[in-house]
């Protein structure tokens, strides 16, 4: 259980009564902001290989990749079950029904118990979101949207294509419509100092969200950002590791306590990461993260409303 915030694990329990593990997967969507539905080149930051699986690619089926992951991750634990997360690019972007067809083969895989869907605030029409909510009564569907900031100055900077406007819509959109719904965001975007990072914080917090997904900006091989960096076109702010763990408790202490905070940090591949290199390991921040929480007495949401 975490120290002084709602997590990840807390949530689900309160939807399965048993142990869930999330197996990502990449259908093969592109994204809007590529095939030049909304823009060319993508998000400045984006290099879609640093979130991928080695079994999660697109030239294997949807069923062949939770296969592969049923397999990595039960070999530790036997009587898991599982949710199909549909990760990597946009996966609310296409024919309808052809999407709806994936998230279904998803559902048929055995001890698959739900399925969560990554996409744009952007990128969920009215009479997709209608069909996700009558599976959501037959098998648990969630949707994260990547949001990233709430400051449209810096959308527009780091080519979202969509704007904060569209993030509150469609979270409103999917909670009338029943579905679990979470945001994830990016902190340290370039230009974003603390206060404009607390104050996307406390928007966020108004909305009637389950989870939010948090990460560290990372420079990363092959993205225009970082290309833009190493040019001198401007400066992102890197930060130490005790610099971010700071800023994290004072995430936490501005976030709804009705919000799980699903994670702080994201881990590129070695061969793509440039910046930031803390050499930790997930679970290492995590117990660092907590020793800080215990020491400072961080409780969630206690600065909400100051």
């Amino acid at each position: 259980m975490a120290i002084g915030y709602r997590d990840f694990s807390q949530f689900l329990r309160e939807h399965f009564d048993c142990k869930m593990q999330k197996i990502a997967i990449n259908a093969g969507f592109t994204c809007p902001n590529r095939d030049g539905s909304k823009g060319r080149g993508g998000c400045t930051y984006c290099n879609n290989q640093t979130f991928n699986p080695a079994y999660c690619t697109p030239t294997q089926s949807i069923t062949k990749q939770l296969e592969e992951g049923k397999q990595f991750f039960g070999k530790k634990y036997p009587d898991m079950r599982y949710l199909a997360y549909f990760q990597a690019y946009t996966n609310t972007h296409g024919d309808i029904d052809r999407v709806m067809a994936m998230y279904h083969e998803a559902l048929a895989v055995d001890k698959v118990d739900g399925i969560i869907i990554g996409t744009r605030p952007d990128c969920m029409p009215q009479e997709l979101l209608d069909q996700l909510a009558e599976l959501n009564k037959r098998k648990w569907v969630m949707i994260e949207y990547g949001a990233e900031t709430s400051h449209n100055t810096t959308l527009d900077f780091i080519n979202r294509c969509h704007s904060w406007e569209d993030t509150v819509d469609a979270t409103l959109r999917t909670v009338k419509a029943g579905i679990p719904c979470g945001l994830h965001l990016i902190l340290g975007l370039p230009g974003e100092d603390e206060g404009m990072i607390l104050s996307t914080i406390k928007r966020v917090s108004q909305l009637p969200l389950d989870t939010i997904k948090l990460h560290q900006l990372q420079l990363v091989r092959g993205t225009r950002m970082t290309k833009d960096v190493e040019e001198g076109l401007y400066n992102v702010q890197h930060y130490t590791i005790d610099e971010y763990i700071s800023l994290c408790c004072k995430v936490i202490q501005h976030t709804s306590p009705s919000i799980a905070i699903e994670r702080f940090v994201s881990q590129s591949p070695d061969d793509l990461l440039i910046s930031p290199r803390w050499g930790l390991k997930n679970y290492e921040f995590t117990n660092l993260l907590n020793n800080s929480i215990k020491k400072l007495g961080v409780k969630q949401g206690e600065l909400l409303n100051s």
